[in-house]
């Protein structure tokens, strides 16, 4: 799926009746196309909308997303058919893959520099998909004919269909990387403005919730699966790429592969979980990754979405949970505990404390000191 926007489709069974089931992230551009579609229902049972399942609404909903919003249909196409049928592994994948008439693919020496940059698999979806984007919007003019005044048309655009803070930089990363890496023309749009960046605080839950959320979880995998992202503070990626060798019981550390920026990392293993983890190995038997789905394949990241939500639902949280809210959890937690600031950046993986810095804002020691002033 593309970093940007991505929506999954389901199957799901209603009243004995086959539906699609929409399942996305929050995200208002996504909602309000959802919202547009005809007899579109919302089930409180499995959190997300649907339409019937029939050849019409397919079609609706290619036409609707198309452009828009990277359509998985993995887990709802038989024998890999459909939309999107094939999980791009491999820059081959874009290369090969079938395109509507008149759509103009990613040059290939574009994507020749991602091949050699060994670029992360979702910065090499999102790259393509928005200069994929990019140069469809000048369909009449070469890629390298576009001018720095039409691009800032272009991004002017993009904020006038209000995306993303996080969408405009994608956009303006992927054509730099165009022009300044792969036509090797430096600083060629060293003057495009970038939007401000938000300074959003991480969302965190308590102690006593994130212990909760333990409880209710219905079996010892899905248990497993969120006391390690809380307690080792793993990003779900991160947590879906563990294989079973990157679990050190002897010296209590875990080994993240391949994290964000493409480095590895250690970080703790709690002695609470290793004997979940070593009951759960000898009741599941996985063979290559820790956590494995149908055909011991990777376990998919809105099965681990799920587990979270649901888990959320049944122990009485009424904020929206996600994995990311664990690793928030875990780093803000220590702080609170006394961890120094520099431990917690390495056990995250972050390059700079600046970025765990933001720890501080809502760790509660930040506030205990102050004194009630209506006391």
């Amino acid at each position: 799926m593309f970093k940007g926007r991505s929506i999954t489709l389901k199957h799901l069974l209603i009243n004995n009746v086959k539906h699609i089931g929409l399942q996305f992230k929050s995200d208002k551009v996504i909602q309000a196309l959802v919202e547009k579609l005809p007899h579109i229902c919302w089930s409180q049972e499995y959190g997300m909308y649907h339409v019937l399942n029939n050849k019409t609404n397919l079609s609706t909903l290619w036409s609707t997303f198309r452009g828009e919003v990277w359509i998985n249909g993995n887990y709802f196409f038989e024998n890999s058919h459909g939309l999107n049928p094939d999980k791009p592994h491999n820059i081959n994948w874009y290369r090969n893959r079938e395109l509507k008439e008149g759509f103009k693919r990613c040059p290939e020496e574009y994507l020749d520099k991602l091949e050699l940059s060994r670029y992360a698999e979702n910065t090499v979806k999102t790259y393509v998909h928005h200069f994929e984007t990019f140069i469809n919007h000048f369909h009449g003019i070469p890629p390298n004919a576009i001018t720095e005044i039409e691009v800032r048309k272009y991004l002017q655009k993009l904020t006038r269909d209000v995306r993303s803070h996080s969408y405009l930089n994608q956009a303006v990363n992927s054509i730099k990387f165009y022009f300044e890496v792969v036509m090797g023309m430096p600083n060629r749009f060293y003057n495009i403005e970038r939007p401000i960046k938000q300074k959003q605080l991480p969302k965190v839950l308590s102690k006593e919730e994130v212990l909760s959320l333990i409880e209710y979880t219905r079996n010892l995998k899905h248990r497993c699966i969120i006391s390690l992202l809380y307690s080792a503070g793993l990003r779900r990626s991160e947590l879906l790429n563990l294989k079973i060798d990157d679990i050190d019981g002897k010296r209590m550390l875990i080994c993240v592969k391949a994290t964000k920026g493409n480095k590895d990392r250690m970080t703790v293993l709690s002695p609470t979980l290793l004997k979940e983890l070593r009951a759960y190995y000898k009741e599941y038997r996985p063979q290559h990754y820790l956590f494995e789905g149908p055909g011991q394949k990777a376990y998919t990241a809105s099965s681990v979405l799920k587990i979270t939500s649901m888990a959320a639902m049944r122990s009485g949280i009424r904020k929206k949970v996600t994995p990311h809210m664990l690793r928030h959890s875990f780093a803000t937690h220590l702080l609170e505990n006394g961890t120094d600031i520099r431990h917690i950046q390495l056990l995250l993986g972050h390059s700079s404390t600046k970025t765990t810095e933001v720890y501080t804002h809502v760790a509660e020691t930040s506030f205990k000191s102050i004194k009630d002033l209506l006391s």
